[in-house]
């Protein structure tokens, strides 16, 4: 059971690592970001949509599954 749990969390790893990367950059690239730290994109925040969302929902599925199965490792392995 450990290995087989090692296994899935091994590959999840991976898995997360790619829907980091994958993940749209966003720039903030304009001098007045530079100086008030992108204060003034505070309010205008909008809602993921298409690509970007997927990615976020993906990658924090994936991460809850990784904290249950490092949870459950450490579980196994103390008994």
């Amino acid at each position: 059971m450990y290995n087989l749990l090692l296994t899935i969390f091994l590959i999840l790893c991976v898995v997360i690592i790619a829907c980091v990367m994958m993940q749209p950059a966003k720039n903030n690239n304009d001098a007045m970001s530079a100086l008030t730290g992108g204060a003034g994109d505070l309010f205008s925040r909008r809602k993921a949509r298409g690509f970007e969302a997927v990615m976020q929902i993906t990658t924090t599925i994936c991460g809850a599954i990784f904290f249950i199965l490092a949870l459950a490792l450490i579980y196994l392995s103390s008994h």
